[in-house]
């Protein structure tokens, strides 16, 4: 990798870590009786829209140029829906997961599933951002001999 190209994931990783610390820290500032641990749901939803606002924004910040047949309107709309498709996949697949792991299945399945879409947002949509709704691509970086 060249290092402007490491700079770039390094700026892109510190700001990650910088938006969950604003996410425990600001509420309180807003919202009477806000503690990540006492609030625990909100927390989580709020930290699951701005680490993937922050996601999506350095996506379109520092994307890579698209050719023409691929900048379309329609081919922007399909890969979108491909995405959140791929999205809701990865929180129902984090959700069986942590429910084979442990966590109760009818008690806990709002704190449960908000926490598998927390677990998606931090690997999932980065990979989305990164690789697209792309399969092949997606078998190319994460199997063992790619």
């Amino acid at each position: 990798m060249k290092e402007a190209e490491i700079r770039r994931l390094l700026a892109a990783n510190l700001l990650g870590v910088f938006s969950v610390i604003l996410t425990a820290v600001v509420p309180a500032f807003f919202w009477d009786g806000f503690t990540v641990l006492g609030t625990h749901l909100a927390w989580l939803c709020i930290c699951s829209v701005c680490v993937s606002t922050l996601n999506i924004i350095l996506h379109l910040v520092l994307k890579p140029n698209l050719s023409p047949k691929r900048s379309s309107f329609a081919h922007k709309i399909s890969r979108f829906l491909k995405c959140c498709i791929y999205f809701f996949m990865s929180c129902i697949l984090f959700h069986a997961i942590i429910v084979l792991y442990g966590a109760p299945l009818i008690e806990s399945v709002t704190e449960t599933f908000l926490f598998a879409v927390l677990l998606s947002t931090f690997t999932t949509l980065q990979c989305l951002c990164v690789l697209g709704p792309n399969i092949q691509a997606w078998i190319r970086v994460f199997s063992k001999n790619g």
